[in-house]
């Protein structure tokens, strides 16, 4: 069995996820590093408040066998784009690079459809610095999903993504759009255990299509 290790828990993917993941008999510990508490009584769940600002203090607790990494924020929560990427780029690197020194073997990252080092737009642009930047640490194992708009119950109000979502699942009849639909967060958060089972290849990224399908995997 395995130890998963989860950044983002209190997320809307991440809470799917950790949900997920104590119902799983694969695993048999659950270990998350959150700011605050997910509020969830389990056996298997070993939970640690940590200041991401810190990492070298709590850097010996991230022993396991993978990290699952959906940590994430909003341009307007973080405040301003340096605030954003030090959470979406700087926190999940320094989380990633020192798991991976010490010997965790796979990584799942959740990055955004449209990431690219090259693009115009700050968002993507910040997502695809991460995943070039993850692509070069020493995980055995490395898989990228690359989600559309997410879709499910999120506990702080976003009056703008209701119209985001409608516009977004219109996308699926439109050629060349149909990569940026909503998929729900519980689609998302299965294909990442999903791929943790999966191990042909030491790097592989999952589009839209790729992680409905990797989802229904076995």
């Amino acid at each position: 069995m395995k130890t998963a290790l989860v950044i983002g828990a209190t997320g809307l993917v991440g809470s799917e996820l950790v949900s997920l993941l104590l119902a799983d008999d694969r695993f048999e510990k659950v270990v998350v590093f959150v700011r605050r508490s997910t509020g969830r009584p389990h056996a298997k769940l070993e939970e640690h408040l940590v200041n991401f600002d810190a990492i070298d203090t709590w850097k010996p607790l991230l022993t396991g066998d993978v990290l699952f990494s959906t940590l994430g924020t909003t341009l307007k929560q973080a405040g301003s784009k340096d605030a954003q990427y030090k959470i979406d780029f700087t926190y999940q690197y320094e989380v990633a690079k020192a798991a991976a020194e010490n010997g965790v073997k796979q990584y799942v990252l959740i990055s955004s459809a449209g990431a690219s080092p090259q693009s115009r737009i700050f968002y993507s642009r910040m997502k695809g610095e991460l995943e070039q930047a993850v692509k070069q640490l020493s995980f055995s194992h490395i898989h990228i999903l690359q989600p559309g708009i997410l879709q499910g119950d999120r506990k702080e109000s976003r009056p703008g993504e209701g119209i985001g979502l409608a516009i977004a699942s219109a996308l699926r009849f439109i050629p060349g759009l149909k990569k940026y639909r909503p998929v729900p967060a519980k689609t998302v958060a299965q294909a990442m255990i999903n791929a943790a089972f999966r191990q042909q290849q030491k790097k592989e990224t999952w589009t839209l299509e790729g992680v409905f399908g990797l989802a229904q995997a076995l």
